[in-house]
Protein backbone atom coordinates (compact mmCIF):
# COMPACT_ATOMS: atom_id res chain seq x y z
CA UNK A 1 0.00 0.00 0.00
CA UNK A 2 1.39 3.38 -1.01
CA UNK A 3 2.07 6.03 1.59
CA UNK A 4 -0.26 9.04 1.56
CA UNK A 5 0.91 11.83 -0.70
CA UNK A 6 0.35 15.48 0.13
CA UNK A 7 -2.91 16.85 -1.19
CA UNK A 8 -2.51 18.24 -4.74
CA UNK A 9 -3.28 21.81 -5.58
CA UNK A 10 -7.07 21.88 -5.47
CA UNK A 11 -9.30 24.88 -5.70
CA UNK A 12 -11.04 25.17 -2.33
CA UNK A 13 -14.37 27.01 -2.68
CA UNK A 14 -15.52 29.43 0.04
CA UNK A 15 -16.80 27.77 3.25
CA UNK A 16 -15.07 24.51 2.30
CA UNK A 17 -12.17 22.72 3.97
CA UNK A 18 -9.84 20.10 2.54
CA UNK A 19 -9.67 16.86 4.53
CA UNK A 20 -6.82 14.40 3.86
CA UNK A 21 -6.90 10.76 4.94
CA UNK A 22 -4.48 8.15 3.66
CA UNK A 23 -4.55 8.31 -0.16
CA UNK A 24 -7.73 10.38 -0.35
CA UNK A 25 -8.62 14.04 -0.06
CA UNK A 26 -12.16 15.39 0.10
CA UNK A 27 -13.84 18.77 0.29
CA UNK A 28 -16.14 19.47 3.24
CA UNK A 29 -18.45 22.31 4.15
CA UNK A 30 -20.49 22.93 7.35
CA UNK A 31 -23.76 21.80 5.75
CA UNK A 32 -22.12 18.87 3.98
CA UNK A 33 -22.62 15.17 4.58
CA UNK A 34 -21.61 13.61 7.90
CA UNK A 35 -17.94 12.77 8.48
CA UNK A 36 -16.47 11.71 11.82
CA UNK A 37 -12.64 11.88 11.94
CA UNK A 38 -12.76 9.45 14.88
CA UNK A 39 -13.82 6.75 12.43
CA UNK A 40 -10.44 6.75 10.65
CA UNK A 41 -9.53 3.54 12.46
CA UNK A 42 -12.80 2.03 11.24
CA UNK A 43 -11.97 2.94 7.66
CA UNK A 44 -8.35 1.75 7.95
CA UNK A 45 -9.31 -1.64 9.36
CA UNK A 46 -12.04 -1.96 6.71
CA UNK A 47 -9.59 -1.39 3.87
CA UNK A 48 -7.20 -3.97 5.29
CA UNK A 49 -9.89 -6.61 5.92
CA UNK A 50 -11.67 -6.19 2.58
CA UNK A 51 -8.37 -6.26 0.71
CA UNK A 52 -7.33 -9.48 2.48
CA UNK A 53 -10.74 -11.07 1.94
CA UNK A 54 -10.64 -10.17 -1.77
CA UNK A 55 -7.35 -12.03 -2.11
CA UNK A 56 -8.77 -15.09 -0.33
CA UNK A 57 -11.94 -14.89 -2.45
CA UNK A 58 -9.92 -14.72 -5.67
CA UNK A 59 -7.73 -17.64 -4.59
CA UNK A 60 -10.80 -19.78 -3.90
CA UNK A 61 -12.22 -18.99 -7.32
CA UNK A 62 -8.89 -19.77 -8.96
CA UNK A 63 -8.83 -23.17 -7.23
CA UNK A 64 -12.34 -23.96 -8.49
CA UNK A 65 -11.38 -22.82 -11.99
CA UNK A 66 -8.29 -25.01 -11.93
CA UNK A 67 -10.27 -27.97 -10.61
CA UNK A 68 -12.88 -27.71 -13.37
CA UNK A 69 -10.21 -27.41 -16.03
CA UNK A 70 -8.39 -30.45 -14.68
CA UNK A 71 -11.60 -32.50 -14.78
CA UNK A 72 -12.15 -31.47 -18.40
CA UNK A 73 -8.64 -32.48 -19.36
CA UNK A 74 -9.12 -35.84 -17.67
CA UNK A 75 -12.26 -36.36 -19.77
CA UNK A 76 -10.22 -35.64 -22.90
CA UNK A 77 -12.16 -32.60 -24.10
CA UNK A 78 -13.31 -29.10 -23.39
CA UNK A 79 -16.60 -28.80 -21.58
CA UNK A 80 -19.42 -26.54 -22.50
CA UNK A 81 -19.32 -23.23 -20.69
CA UNK A 82 -22.45 -22.81 -18.61
CA UNK A 83 -24.52 -19.96 -19.95
CA UNK A 84 -25.60 -17.22 -17.56
CA UNK A 85 -28.84 -15.30 -17.65
CA UNK A 86 -28.57 -12.62 -20.30
CA UNK A 87 -25.65 -14.22 -22.14
CA UNK A 88 -25.76 -15.07 -25.82
CA UNK A 89 -23.73 -17.53 -27.84
CA UNK A 90 -21.18 -15.85 -30.10
CA UNK A 91 -19.39 -17.36 -33.09
CA UNK A 92 -16.49 -19.55 -32.05
CA UNK A 93 -17.92 -20.72 -28.74
CA UNK A 94 -17.07 -24.33 -27.97
CA UNK A 95 -19.92 -26.81 -28.06
CA UNK A 96 -19.57 -29.61 -25.52
CA UNK A 97 -21.32 -30.87 -22.46
CA UNK A 98 -20.10 -30.18 -18.93
CA UNK A 99 -21.14 -32.13 -15.87
CA UNK A 100 -23.53 -30.33 -13.57
CA UNK A 101 -21.93 -28.78 -10.51
CA UNK A 102 -23.11 -29.42 -6.94
CA UNK A 103 -25.90 -27.26 -5.53
CA UNK A 104 -23.42 -25.13 -3.64
CA UNK A 105 -21.72 -24.15 -6.88
CA UNK A 106 -24.99 -22.82 -8.26
CA UNK A 107 -24.95 -20.23 -5.50
CA UNK A 108 -21.60 -18.86 -6.57
CA UNK A 109 -21.38 -15.27 -7.62
CA UNK A 110 -22.56 -14.86 -11.21
CA UNK A 111 -20.36 -11.81 -11.73
CA UNK A 112 -17.56 -12.24 -14.27
CA UNK A 113 -14.47 -13.83 -12.83
CA UNK A 114 -11.78 -12.05 -14.82
CA UNK A 115 -11.01 -8.75 -16.43
CA UNK A 116 -11.29 -8.36 -20.15
CA UNK A 117 -8.10 -9.82 -21.60
CA UNK A 118 -5.65 -7.61 -23.42
CA UNK A 119 -3.55 -8.41 -26.44
CA UNK A 120 -0.58 -9.12 -24.15
CA UNK A 121 -2.48 -11.84 -22.24
CA UNK A 122 -2.92 -15.30 -23.72
CA UNK A 123 -6.53 -16.41 -24.00
CA UNK A 124 -5.93 -19.36 -21.66
CA UNK A 125 -4.37 -17.29 -18.88
CA UNK A 126 -6.36 -17.00 -15.65
CA UNK A 127 -7.02 -13.43 -14.58
CA UNK A 128 -7.82 -12.82 -10.88
CA UNK A 129 -11.44 -12.22 -9.93
CA UNK A 130 -12.29 -8.57 -9.39
CA UNK A 131 -15.10 -7.99 -6.92
CA UNK A 132 -17.99 -5.55 -6.66
CA UNK A 133 -18.92 -3.68 -3.50
CA UNK A 134 -21.85 -1.60 -2.30
CA UNK A 135 -21.29 1.09 0.31
CA UNK A 136 -24.88 1.72 1.32
CA UNK A 137 -24.31 4.89 3.39
CA UNK A 138 -21.56 6.75 1.59
CA UNK A 139 -22.09 10.30 2.99
CA UNK A 140 -19.00 12.20 1.73
CA UNK A 141 -17.73 9.25 -0.31
CA UNK A 142 -14.46 9.11 1.63
CA UNK A 143 -14.72 5.40 2.39
CA UNK A 144 -15.74 4.42 -1.16
CA UNK A 145 -12.93 6.47 -2.69
CA UNK A 146 -10.40 4.87 -0.37
CA UNK A 147 -11.66 1.43 -1.37
CA UNK A 148 -11.23 2.34 -5.05
CA UNK A 149 -7.71 3.66 -4.53
CA UNK A 150 -6.33 1.15 -2.04
CA UNK A 151 -7.82 -2.26 -2.92
CA UNK A 152 -6.24 -3.65 -6.11
CA UNK A 153 -8.86 -6.33 -6.86
CA UNK A 154 -11.86 -3.99 -6.68
CA UNK A 155 -13.85 -3.91 -9.93
CA UNK A 156 -16.10 -1.08 -8.80
CA UNK A 157 -17.76 0.27 -5.68
CA UNK A 158 -21.29 1.69 -5.68
CA UNK A 159 -21.45 4.75 -3.41
CA UNK A 160 -25.09 5.08 -2.36
CA UNK A 161 -26.79 7.66 -0.17
CA UNK A 162 -30.34 8.83 0.35
CA UNK A 163 -29.45 12.52 0.68
CA UNK A 164 -29.21 14.62 -2.49
CA UNK A 165 -26.64 16.87 -0.81
CA UNK A 166 -24.54 13.82 0.10
CA UNK A 167 -24.68 12.53 -3.48
CA UNK A 168 -23.53 15.94 -4.73
CA UNK A 169 -20.66 15.81 -2.22
CA UNK A 170 -19.70 12.29 -3.34
CA UNK A 171 -19.61 13.29 -7.01
CA UNK A 172 -17.43 16.30 -6.21
CA UNK A 173 -15.01 14.24 -4.14
CA UNK A 174 -14.83 11.44 -6.71
CA UNK A 175 -13.94 14.02 -9.33
CA UNK A 176 -11.16 15.72 -7.35
CA UNK A 177 -9.61 12.31 -6.65
CA UNK A 178 -9.34 11.57 -10.35
CA UNK A 179 -11.94 8.79 -10.38
CA UNK A 180 -14.73 10.55 -12.20
CA UNK A 181 -13.54 10.29 -15.81
CA UNK A 182 -14.65 7.27 -17.81
CA UNK A 183 -11.94 4.85 -18.83
CA UNK A 184 -11.77 2.85 -22.06
CA UNK A 185 -12.39 -0.88 -21.95
CA UNK A 186 -12.16 -3.41 -24.76
CA UNK A 187 -15.69 -4.32 -25.68
CA UNK A 188 -15.37 -7.10 -28.24
CA UNK A 189 -12.18 -9.00 -27.57
CA UNK A 190 -11.63 -11.74 -25.06
CA UNK A 191 -14.19 -12.96 -22.58
CA UNK A 192 -15.37 -12.48 -19.06
CA UNK A 193 -17.17 -15.10 -17.07
CA UNK A 194 -16.71 -17.81 -14.54
CA UNK A 195 -14.30 -19.67 -16.75
CA UNK A 196 -13.17 -17.04 -19.19
CA UNK A 197 -9.61 -17.18 -20.40
CA UNK A 198 -9.71 -20.82 -21.49
CA UNK A 199 -9.57 -20.11 -25.20
CA UNK A 200 -13.31 -20.53 -25.69
CA UNK A 201 -13.66 -17.20 -27.50
CA UNK A 202 -16.73 -16.22 -25.51
CA UNK A 203 -17.40 -12.52 -25.10
CA UNK A 204 -19.91 -11.47 -22.48
CA UNK A 205 -18.91 -7.85 -22.26
CA UNK A 206 -18.64 -5.55 -19.24
CA UNK A 207 -21.35 -5.75 -16.62
CA UNK A 208 -23.11 -2.61 -15.46
CA UNK A 209 -23.87 -1.62 -11.87
CA UNK A 210 -27.35 -3.11 -12.33
CA UNK A 211 -25.98 -6.42 -13.58
CA UNK A 212 -26.91 -5.79 -17.22
CA UNK A 213 -24.44 -6.45 -20.01
CA UNK A 214 -24.15 -3.70 -22.63
CA UNK A 215 -23.82 -4.41 -26.30
CA UNK A 216 -20.19 -4.96 -27.29
CA UNK A 217 -18.57 -2.17 -29.26
CA UNK A 218 -18.31 -2.89 -33.00
CA UNK A 219 -15.07 -3.97 -34.68
CA UNK A 220 -13.26 -4.41 -31.35
CA UNK A 221 -13.14 -0.67 -30.68
CA UNK A 222 -12.89 0.72 -27.19
CA UNK A 223 -16.16 1.08 -25.31
CA UNK A 224 -16.64 3.41 -22.32
CA UNK A 225 -16.40 1.90 -18.86
CA UNK A 226 -17.85 3.50 -15.73
CA UNK A 227 -15.68 4.87 -12.97
CA UNK A 228 -14.35 2.70 -10.15
CA UNK A 229 -16.76 4.67 -7.95
CA UNK A 230 -20.34 4.60 -9.23
CA UNK A 231 -22.55 7.11 -7.46
CA UNK A 232 -26.27 6.58 -6.94
CA UNK A 233 -29.01 8.11 -4.79
CA UNK A 234 -31.65 6.04 -3.04
CA UNK A 235 -32.80 4.18 0.02
CA UNK A 236 -30.21 1.61 1.16
CA UNK A 237 -32.81 -1.13 1.50
CA UNK A 238 -34.04 -0.65 -2.05
CA UNK A 239 -30.46 -0.63 -3.30
CA UNK A 240 -29.93 -3.99 -1.59
CA UNK A 241 -33.23 -5.66 -2.46
CA UNK A 242 -32.65 -4.77 -6.13
CA UNK A 243 -29.57 -7.05 -6.06
CA UNK A 244 -30.83 -10.24 -4.45
CA UNK A 245 -30.93 -12.48 -7.53
CA UNK A 246 -28.08 -14.83 -8.39
CA UNK A 247 -27.27 -12.80 -11.48
CA UNK A 248 -26.65 -9.43 -9.87
CA UNK A 249 -25.53 -9.88 -6.27
CA UNK A 250 -22.64 -7.84 -4.91
CA UNK A 251 -19.51 -9.58 -3.72
CA UNK A 252 -19.32 -7.33 -0.66
CA UNK A 253 -21.66 -4.96 1.17
CA UNK A 254 -20.62 -2.32 3.70
CA UNK A 255 -23.26 -1.08 6.18
CA UNK A 256 -22.08 1.87 8.26
CA UNK A 257 -25.19 3.85 9.21
CA UNK A 258 -25.66 6.37 11.98
CA UNK A 259 -26.93 4.20 14.85
CA UNK A 260 -28.11 0.65 14.28
CA UNK A 261 -27.74 -1.41 11.11
CA UNK A 262 -30.56 -3.76 12.16
CA UNK A 263 -33.19 -2.51 9.64
CA UNK A 264 -30.84 -3.30 6.74
CA UNK A 265 -29.61 -6.78 7.69
CA UNK A 266 -32.44 -8.72 6.02
CA UNK A 267 -31.75 -7.09 2.66
CA UNK A 268 -27.97 -7.24 3.05
CA UNK A 269 -27.73 -11.01 3.67
CA UNK A 270 -29.67 -11.62 0.44
CA UNK A 271 -27.65 -9.20 -1.71
CA UNK A 272 -24.25 -10.87 -1.23
CA UNK A 273 -22.78 -13.56 -3.46
CA UNK A 274 -21.80 -16.94 -2.06
CA UNK A 275 -18.64 -16.53 -0.01
CA UNK A 276 -19.04 -12.76 -0.10
CA UNK A 277 -18.33 -10.30 2.69
CA UNK A 278 -20.73 -8.31 4.88
CA UNK A 279 -19.26 -5.41 6.89
CA UNK A 280 -21.49 -4.00 9.64
CA UNK A 281 -21.09 -1.05 12.00
CA UNK A 282 -23.50 -0.33 14.87
CA UNK A 283 -22.94 2.76 17.00
CA UNK A 284 -25.90 2.34 19.38
CA UNK A 285 -23.79 0.99 22.24
CA UNK A 286 -26.18 2.49 24.78
CA UNK A 287 -28.68 -0.07 23.55
CA UNK A 288 -26.31 -2.97 22.92
CA UNK A 289 -24.01 -2.73 25.94
CA UNK A 290 -26.43 -1.98 28.76
CA UNK A 291 -29.77 -2.99 30.22
CA UNK A 292 -31.19 0.53 30.12
CA UNK A 293 -33.03 -0.11 26.84
CA UNK A 294 -33.55 -3.87 26.90
CA UNK A 295 -36.85 -3.61 25.02
CA UNK A 296 -35.17 -1.60 22.25
CA UNK A 297 -32.27 -4.06 22.13
CA UNK A 298 -34.70 -6.95 21.70
CA UNK A 299 -36.62 -5.09 18.99
CA UNK A 300 -33.43 -4.39 17.01
CA UNK A 301 -31.35 -7.50 17.58
CA UNK A 302 -33.70 -10.21 18.87
CA UNK A 303 -31.96 -10.40 22.26
CA UNK A 304 -31.21 -8.40 25.41
CA UNK A 305 -27.85 -7.25 26.74
CA UNK A 306 -26.07 -7.80 30.03
CA UNK A 307 -25.26 -5.58 32.99
CA UNK A 308 -21.70 -6.72 33.51
CA UNK A 309 -18.13 -5.70 32.77
CA UNK A 310 -18.12 -7.90 29.64
CA UNK A 311 -21.09 -6.03 28.14
CA UNK A 312 -19.10 -4.92 25.09
CA UNK A 313 -18.37 -8.50 24.08
CA UNK A 314 -22.04 -9.31 24.61
CA UNK A 315 -22.84 -6.43 22.23
CA UNK A 316 -20.78 -8.11 19.50
CA UNK A 317 -22.56 -11.38 20.09
CA UNK A 318 -25.99 -9.75 19.90
CA UNK A 319 -25.22 -8.21 16.50
CA UNK A 320 -23.81 -11.50 15.20
CA UNK A 321 -26.99 -13.23 16.39
CA UNK A 322 -29.09 -10.73 14.42
CA UNK A 323 -27.03 -11.32 11.26
CA UNK A 324 -27.09 -15.10 11.73
CA UNK A 325 -30.86 -15.32 12.16
CA UNK A 326 -31.46 -12.98 9.21
CA UNK A 327 -29.24 -15.14 6.99
CA UNK A 328 -30.72 -18.44 8.21
CA UNK A 329 -34.17 -17.50 6.91
CA UNK A 330 -32.78 -17.74 3.39
CA UNK A 331 -30.72 -20.91 3.86
CA UNK A 332 -27.54 -18.94 4.38
CA UNK A 333 -24.95 -19.13 7.15
CA UNK A 334 -22.32 -16.76 8.52
CA UNK A 335 -18.64 -17.14 9.37
CA UNK A 336 -17.29 -14.27 11.52
CA UNK A 337 -13.88 -13.23 10.21
CA UNK A 338 -13.26 -10.35 12.62
CA UNK A 339 -15.57 -8.87 15.27
CA UNK A 340 -14.34 -5.76 17.08
CA UNK A 341 -15.69 -3.60 19.87
CA UNK A 342 -14.08 -0.20 19.25
CA UNK A 343 -14.58 2.97 21.29
CA UNK A 344 -18.30 3.78 20.88
CA UNK A 345 -19.26 1.18 18.24
CA UNK A 346 -18.89 -2.38 17.00
CA UNK A 347 -17.40 -3.29 13.64
CA UNK A 348 -18.07 -6.79 12.31
CA UNK A 349 -16.89 -8.64 9.19
CA UNK A 350 -18.65 -11.90 8.28
CA UNK A 351 -18.69 -14.14 5.23
CA UNK A 352 -22.07 -15.20 3.87
CA UNK A 353 -22.51 -18.65 2.35
CA UNK A 354 -25.49 -20.65 1.16
CA UNK A 355 -25.71 -24.01 2.91
CA UNK A 356 -29.02 -25.35 4.26
CA UNK A 357 -27.06 -28.05 6.11
CA UNK A 358 -24.84 -25.53 7.87
CA UNK A 359 -27.90 -23.48 8.84
CA UNK A 360 -28.84 -26.36 11.12
CA UNK A 361 -25.75 -25.54 13.18
CA UNK A 362 -27.10 -22.08 13.96
CA UNK A 363 -29.00 -23.29 17.05
CA UNK A 364 -25.85 -24.80 18.57
CA UNK A 365 -24.01 -21.50 17.98
CA UNK A 366 -26.78 -19.51 19.64
CA UNK A 367 -27.50 -19.41 23.34
CA UNK A 368 -28.64 -17.49 26.37
CA UNK A 369 -26.43 -16.32 29.24
CA UNK A 370 -27.37 -16.45 32.92
CA UNK A 371 -25.46 -13.66 34.65
CA UNK A 372 -25.37 -13.39 38.45
CA UNK A 373 -26.61 -10.01 39.65
CA UNK A 374 -24.23 -10.21 42.62
CA UNK A 375 -20.83 -11.32 41.29
CA UNK A 376 -21.33 -11.37 37.48
CA UNK A 377 -20.56 -15.08 37.19
CA UNK A 378 -22.02 -16.32 33.91
CA UNK A 379 -23.38 -19.61 32.61
CA UNK A 380 -24.03 -20.07 28.89
CA UNK A 381 -26.95 -22.22 27.70
CA UNK A 382 -26.84 -23.26 24.02
CA UNK A 383 -30.18 -23.57 22.24
CA UNK A 384 -29.17 -26.71 20.39
CA UNK A 385 -26.62 -29.52 20.21
CA UNK A 386 -24.77 -30.85 17.22
CA UNK A 387 -24.01 -34.55 17.57
CA UNK A 388 -22.47 -35.64 14.24
CA UNK A 389 -23.46 -39.06 12.97
CA UNK A 390 -22.29 -41.01 9.93
CA UNK A 391 -24.14 -38.61 7.63
CA UNK A 392 -22.73 -35.50 9.33
CA UNK A 393 -26.15 -34.76 10.73
CA UNK A 394 -27.54 -35.20 14.24
CA UNK A 395 -29.07 -32.00 15.54
CA UNK A 396 -30.82 -32.21 18.89
CA UNK A 397 -32.32 -29.94 21.51
CA UNK A 398 -29.93 -28.73 24.19
CA UNK A 399 -30.14 -29.94 27.77
CA UNK A 400 -30.25 -27.54 30.69
CA UNK A 401 -29.75 -25.85 32.98
CA UNK A 402 -25.98 -25.41 32.57
CA UNK A 403 -23.79 -27.59 34.77
CA UNK A 404 -23.27 -26.21 38.28
CA UNK A 405 -26.13 -23.76 38.04
CA UNK A 406 -29.05 -23.75 40.44
CA UNK A 407 -31.74 -21.23 41.25
CA UNK A 408 -29.17 -19.06 43.02
CA UNK A 409 -25.52 -18.42 42.22
CA UNK A 410 -23.42 -21.08 44.04
CA UNK A 411 -20.65 -18.53 44.65
CA UNK A 412 -22.48 -15.57 46.18
CA UNK A 413 -26.12 -16.62 46.39
CA UNK A 414 -27.31 -13.91 44.00
CA UNK A 415 -30.18 -14.15 41.54
CA UNK A 416 -29.56 -14.57 37.83
CA UNK A 417 -30.38 -12.15 35.06
CA UNK A 418 -31.10 -13.61 31.64
CA UNK A 419 -29.33 -12.21 28.56
CA UNK A 420 -29.57 -13.12 24.90
CA UNK A 421 -30.24 -15.02 22.75
CA UNK A 422 -26.82 -14.21 21.34
CA UNK A 423 -24.08 -15.75 19.20
CA UNK A 424 -21.88 -18.04 21.33
CA UNK A 425 -19.55 -19.27 18.57
CA UNK A 426 -16.12 -17.82 17.70
CA UNK A 427 -15.85 -14.06 17.17
CA UNK A 428 -12.90 -14.30 14.77
CA UNK A 429 -11.30 -16.64 12.26
CA UNK A 430 -7.76 -16.78 13.59
CA UNK A 431 -5.99 -17.67 10.35
CA UNK A 432 -7.72 -14.82 8.54
CA UNK A 433 -6.88 -12.28 11.26
CA UNK A 434 -3.24 -13.34 11.14
CA UNK A 435 -3.25 -12.78 7.39
CA UNK A 436 -4.69 -9.27 7.84
CA UNK A 437 -2.04 -8.60 10.49
CA UNK A 438 0.70 -9.76 8.13
CA UNK A 439 -0.59 -7.33 5.50
CA UNK A 440 -0.58 -4.42 7.97
CA UNK A 441 2.95 -5.25 9.09
CA UNK A 442 4.38 -5.40 5.58
CA UNK A 443 2.28 -2.94 3.58
CA UNK A 444 0.56 -0.75 6.12
CA UNK A 445 2.68 2.40 5.98
CA UNK A 446 -0.23 4.33 4.50
CA UNK A 447 -2.65 3.60 7.36
CA UNK A 448 -2.89 6.56 9.71
CA UNK A 449 -3.79 4.26 12.62
CA UNK A 450 -1.31 1.51 11.78
CA UNK A 451 0.06 1.12 15.32
CA UNK A 452 -3.40 0.64 16.80
CA UNK A 453 -4.37 -1.73 13.99
CA UNK A 454 -1.35 -3.92 14.74
CA UNK A 455 -2.17 -3.94 18.43
CA UNK A 456 -5.86 -4.78 18.14
CA UNK A 457 -5.32 -7.39 15.43
CA UNK A 458 -2.59 -9.03 17.51
CA UNK A 459 -4.95 -9.35 20.47
CA UNK A 460 -7.84 -10.57 18.28
CA UNK A 461 -5.63 -13.22 16.64
CA UNK A 462 -4.67 -14.60 20.07
CA UNK A 463 -8.10 -14.35 21.69
CA UNK A 464 -9.58 -17.54 23.17
CA UNK A 465 -12.84 -18.79 21.65
CA UNK A 466 -14.74 -18.71 24.95
CA UNK A 467 -17.55 -16.31 25.87
CA UNK A 468 -16.77 -13.34 28.10
CA UNK A 469 -13.78 -12.00 30.01
CA UNK A 470 -13.03 -10.52 33.42
CA UNK A 471 -10.67 -7.88 34.80
CA UNK A 472 -8.66 -8.34 38.02
CA UNK A 473 -9.61 -4.84 39.13
CA UNK A 474 -13.34 -5.57 39.00
CA UNK A 475 -12.95 -8.83 40.94
CA UNK A 476 -10.73 -7.15 43.51
CA UNK A 477 -13.50 -4.60 44.02
CA UNK A 478 -15.97 -7.44 44.46
CA UNK A 479 -13.77 -9.07 47.14
CA UNK A 480 -12.89 -5.67 48.72
CA UNK A 481 -9.21 -6.64 48.55
CA UNK A 482 -5.97 -5.21 47.24
CA UNK A 483 -5.82 -5.89 43.50
CA UNK A 484 -3.19 -8.46 42.45
CA UNK A 485 -1.09 -7.54 39.45
CA UNK A 486 -1.89 -8.84 36.01
CA UNK A 487 1.21 -11.06 36.00
CA UNK A 488 0.16 -12.65 39.30
CA UNK A 489 -3.37 -13.48 38.15
CA UNK A 490 -2.27 -14.74 34.73
CA UNK A 491 0.59 -16.78 36.21
CA UNK A 492 -1.80 -18.41 38.69
CA UNK A 493 -4.08 -19.42 35.81
CA UNK A 494 -1.21 -20.71 33.66
CA UNK A 495 0.37 -22.59 36.57
CA UNK A 496 -2.97 -24.33 37.14
CA UNK A 497 -2.99 -25.54 33.53
CA UNK A 498 -5.58 -23.12 32.18
CA UNK A 499 -5.37 -21.18 28.93
CA UNK A 500 -5.70 -17.41 29.05
CA UNK A 501 -5.36 -14.46 26.71
CA UNK A 502 -6.38 -10.84 26.57
CA UNK A 503 -9.66 -9.60 25.11
CA UNK A 504 -9.52 -6.81 22.54
CA UNK A 505 -12.72 -5.32 23.98
CA UNK A 506 -11.27 -4.09 27.28
CA UNK A 507 -7.85 -3.01 28.56
CA UNK A 508 -6.53 -5.22 31.35
CA UNK A 509 -9.01 -7.98 30.54
CA UNK A 510 -8.44 -11.74 30.72
CA UNK A 511 -10.21 -14.52 28.81
CA UNK A 512 -9.61 -17.95 30.27
CA UNK A 513 -10.69 -21.57 30.01
CA UNK A 514 -10.99 -21.66 33.83
CA UNK A 515 -14.42 -21.57 35.42
CA UNK A 516 -15.54 -18.61 37.46
CA UNK A 517 -15.24 -20.69 40.65
CA UNK A 518 -11.58 -21.46 39.83
CA UNK A 519 -10.88 -17.76 39.24
CA UNK A 520 -12.49 -16.91 42.59
CA UNK A 521 -10.25 -19.49 44.31
CA UNK A 522 -7.21 -17.60 42.99
CA UNK A 523 -8.47 -14.45 44.71
CA UNK A 524 -9.29 -16.34 47.93
CA UNK A 525 -5.71 -17.63 47.99
CA UNK A 526 -4.42 -14.12 47.31
CA UNK A 527 -6.46 -12.70 50.20
CA UNK A 528 -4.68 -14.98 52.68
CA UNK A 529 -1.56 -12.92 52.19
CA UNK A 530 -3.46 -9.64 51.75
CA UNK A 531 -6.28 -9.70 54.37
CA UNK A 532 -9.55 -7.85 53.81
CA UNK A 533 -10.83 -5.31 56.35
CA UNK A 534 -13.98 -7.18 57.35
CA UNK A 535 -15.27 -4.12 59.16
CA UNK A 536 -16.16 -2.66 55.78
CA UNK A 537 -17.94 -5.78 54.53
CA UNK A 538 -21.67 -5.81 55.05
CA UNK A 539 -23.08 -9.00 56.55
CA UNK A 540 -25.11 -11.04 54.06
CA UNK A 541 -23.65 -9.17 51.06
CA UNK A 542 -22.23 -11.03 48.02
CA UNK A 543 -18.73 -10.12 49.24
CA UNK A 544 -19.29 -11.73 52.64
CA UNK A 545 -20.53 -14.94 51.02
CA UNK A 546 -17.57 -15.06 48.63
CA UNK A 547 -15.10 -14.57 51.48
CA UNK A 548 -16.79 -17.21 53.65
CA UNK A 549 -15.82 -20.00 51.26
CA UNK A 550 -12.42 -21.67 51.37
CA UNK A 551 -10.47 -22.24 48.12
CA UNK A 552 -10.67 -25.79 46.81
CA UNK A 553 -7.18 -25.46 45.33
CA UNK A 554 -4.25 -23.30 46.34
CA UNK A 555 -3.10 -20.88 43.65
CA UNK A 556 0.55 -20.62 42.62
CA UNK A 557 1.58 -17.03 41.86
CA UNK A 558 5.09 -17.89 40.67
CA UNK A 559 5.68 -15.86 37.48
CA UNK A 560 5.00 -18.10 34.49
CA UNK A 561 7.47 -18.00 31.57
CA UNK A 562 4.65 -17.67 29.01
CA UNK A 563 3.23 -14.50 30.54
CA UNK A 564 5.44 -12.07 28.65
CA UNK A 565 4.80 -13.78 25.31
CA UNK A 566 1.02 -13.77 25.81
CA UNK A 567 0.43 -10.48 27.59
CA UNK A 568 3.40 -8.22 26.91
CA UNK A 569 5.90 -9.22 24.23
CA UNK A 570 6.42 -6.41 21.73
CA UNK A 571 5.08 -3.13 23.01
CA UNK A 572 1.90 -2.50 21.01
CA UNK A 573 -0.84 0.09 21.10
CA UNK A 574 -3.58 -2.42 21.89
CA UNK A 575 -6.07 0.05 23.31
CA UNK A 576 -6.66 3.73 22.73
CA UNK A 577 -6.26 6.24 25.55
CA UNK A 578 -8.50 8.73 23.80
CA UNK A 579 -12.24 8.91 24.47
CA UNK A 580 -14.20 9.32 21.26
CA UNK A 581 -17.86 10.10 20.85
CA UNK A 582 -20.07 9.21 17.90
CA UNK A 583 -20.45 12.82 16.79
CA UNK A 584 -23.61 14.56 15.64
CA UNK A 585 -25.94 13.22 12.99
CA UNK A 586 -26.05 15.20 9.76
CA UNK A 587 -29.05 17.57 9.57
CA UNK A 588 -29.47 17.29 5.79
Amino acid sequence: MSTPAPAPAIHIPPNHTLHLESTTHILLKPTDAFLNPAQEFNRDISVAVIRTWSEVYAEEKRERWAGKRKRREEKGGVGRKRRRVGEVDLPGAAEAVEDAEPAAEEEEDPQPEQDTPTSSQPANTYRPHRFTLLEAFSATGLRAIRYAKEIPLLRYVVANDLSAAAVESIRRNVEINGLGAEEPALGATGGEGEEAGEGEGVNVGEESAEGEKPTPAPNGTAAPRASLVRVQQGDARLALYAHTTLQNRYDAVDLDPYGTAAPFLDAAVQAISDGGLLCVTCTDMGVLASTNYSEKCFANYGGVGVKAEFCHEAALRLVLHAISTSAARYGRTITPLLSLSIDFYVRIFVRIRTSPLEVKHAASRTGTAYVCSGCQASHVQPLGRHLPDARGSGFKLAQGPPQGMGEHCPECGGRYHLAGPMWIGPLHERAFVQRVLAHVRTEGEGYGTQSRMRGMLTVAAEELEVPFYFTPGALAGLFHCVCPSLIEVVSALLNAGHECTRSHACAGSIKTSASRAEVYDIFRTWIRGHPVNMGKVKEGSPTSKLLAKEPKKEADFTPHPDFHAKFEGIKLVRYTAEKWAPGTRSKM
